[in-house]
């Protein structure tokens, strides 16, 4: 079935905003994958740069190219601003370790999927973006999950037969599952937004003003 002309016309002014979103998800993930530091202060700092960027990508991005959609348009301003604070809070309390950690960002994974995921629920049937914005707040409240069942005691002595000395943590796990977080939600926003892009061209229009498949 065909896109109706509003949803072509919403899909090509918003399909760049969730390309913009993968890219500073896609960065701090290859940060996180190639760099053998994942002490909870590292990973507090690099969550704090992706929390500012992300939320200055939405916040900007809503503002100027959802003004046909208010509801949707003040939600994801909502979500910005808790991102920019929860990204400067983070980067602020970089120094106090593990705890600092889980805290900022099960809070901001908390708020962040809540506003998202109501955002993608209230616009159903009248947004093209309603699935995207339910899979992304999902995404972000399984996030808060996984640091909330991790024990903060977790350690694993490695060894055996992976002949690997060290000791796995719950900061190298958390940190960890930040970066394949960020992986996801990079690789979905991708796959998102160039499929609005390609499906931005409006149906052709018959004379009686009807569209046409």
């Amino acid at each position: 079935m065909s896109d109706s002309v509003a949803d072509a016309h919403q899909r090509a002014r918003y399909w760049p905003i969730p390309v913009m979103r993968a890219v500073p998800a896609a960065i701090i993930a290859m940060v996180i994958t190639f760099s053998s530091n994942h002490a909870a202060g590292y990973g507090l700092l690099l969550f704090g740069v992706f929390a500012i960027v992300d939320g200055a990508v939405v916040g900007i991005g809503s503002a100027a190219r959802l003004r046909e959609d208010p509801r949707s348009r003040r939600t994801a301003l909502a979500q910005a601003v808790v991102s920019v604070v929860a990204g400067v809070v983070g980067i602020a309390c970089n120094g106090f370790g593990l705890p600092a950690f889980i805290t900022v960002v099960v809070a901001f994974a908390v708020l962040t999927g809540a506003l998202e995921l109501m955002q993608g629920l209230r616009s159903r049937g009248r947004s093209p973006f309603s699935r995207d914005w339910s899979t992304i707040g999902g995404l972000t409240l399984l996030l808060a999950i996984a640091f909330l069942v991790t024990p903060p005691d977790y350690s694993q002595q490695l060894g055996g037969v992976e002949r690997v000395t060290g000791t796995l943590d719950a900061s190298i796990v958390l940190v960890g599952l930040l970066g394949a977080y960020l992986a996801i939600t990079a690789v979905f926003h991708v796959i998102a937004g160039l499929s609005h892009k390609w499906g931005t061209t409006a149906p052709a229009v018959s004379p009686d003003g009807a569209p046409h498949a």
